[in-house]
């Protein structure tokens, strides 16, 4: 699929993976509208930093006000719905904001879509639907097991959504990235503490459970699947997984991070970023034939690679100064 001259929504488009979509999607030739949270700053989220910034049209607004999403969507022809509420130990503190926006507003663009036509709904899934891996690599038949509130709830948004596909014909499809990683994440992923500790010189370096493993995947690998899902033909009312297929412990990603930093670690586990034990997804690895097969995707950077290019990141004092490395972000 040419995307040139689309016209494409990205819902979420002021986070991590979002901002970089955007910039991919500028970078095709589409035409992206960009919803960023409103605030009343104005604020544009990681969109201000953005070299698509002046190429795109953003508006500011929420995906829990259904009227919103209505004016939002007219005119589009393929949306990228990334919206959401993600950090796991905050879906602890506070479920109810979690079902507000993962829930209701995935129902709010779904509706929203289907009233006006949309001729392609790309919903983002998570790998953490799945809870701990009964067998690996995980393929998109893996049962579903969700341990915490965040990840009940992006069921929740996964069924909602394919059920307009099979009730309505919205021509829905699910996106599943496993743990993407790279510049611009927030705090609160693990990949951006470990790194702003140690780049901000502090003696220990503190986290949760270092023995569980996960498959971390360069944010422009998972933008390439977003783009192969997006303009894939066929696909409606399906599943498909965005991940590198290899998995690393925490423990093993830290050495290989201090390794890269050409620095040394001391690791301490602290008790409040410990998941709740029944809570705690011990692995995940993606299987992405699936995607492969569909559309020829494969991942295109290596573990190393993508952490020397988010290290680069953060070594701009720019950067890293807007990360509080001393403090826990839920």
């Amino acid at each position: 699929m040419s995307w040139t001259g689309g016209r494409v929504l990205v819902t979420g488009a002021d986070g991590f993976i979002g901002s970089h979509l955007v910039e991919a999607l500028v970078s095709e030739g589409a035409s992206v509208t960009a919803l960023a949270l409103y605030n009343s700053f104005n604020d544009w989220g990681w969109l201000e930093t953005t070299k698509a910034r002046d190429s795109v049209r953003i508006l500011a607004g929420d995906i829990r006000d259904s009227h919103f999403c209505d004016s939002l969507l007219e005119g589009i022809e393929v949306v990228f719905h990334l919206a959401a509420l993600i950090p796991i130990p905050y879906s602890y503190v506070a479920p109810d904001s979690f079902v507000d926006v993962n829930v209701k507003g995935t129902l709010n663009i779904c509706q929203a879509a289907r009233r006006h036509g949309t001729s392609r709904v790309v919903h983002t899934s998570t790998s953490e639907v799945y809870g701990t891996a009964r067998y690996v690599p995980m393929d998109e038949a893996h049962p579903l097991h969700p341990q915490s509130p965040y990840a009940a709830t992006k069921v929740a948004a996964d069924a909602l959504a394919l059920s307009f596909h099979r009730s309505f014909g919205l021509p829905v499809v699910v996106a599943r990235p496993f743990n993407t990683y790279g510049p611009r994440q927030s705090a609160r992923a693990v990949i951006p503490t470990i790194i702003a500790q140690l780049a901000s010189g502090q003696a220990e370096t503190r986290l949760g459970d270092l023995t569980t493993t996960r498959d971390f995947t360069f944010v422009e690998d998972t933008c390439r699947g977003f783009l192969a899902i997006g303009g894939m033909a066929g696909g409606a009312g399906e599943v498909f997984h965005i991940g590198s297929g290899s998995e690393v412990s925490i423990g093993d990603l830290c050495e290989k991070i201090a390794g890269l930093m050409n620095t040394r670690i001391q690791l301490v586990q602290e008790p409040t970023r410990m998941r709740p034990t029944l809570s705690e997804v011990r692995q995940l690895r993606c299987n992405y034939e699936k995607l492969r097969k569909a559309t020829g995707f494969a991942p295109q950077v290596t573990l190393d690679e993508g952490l020397r290019r988010t290290i680069a990141w953060f070594n701009e004092p720019e950067n890293l100064k807007r990360y509080k490395s001393q403090l826990y972000n839920v």
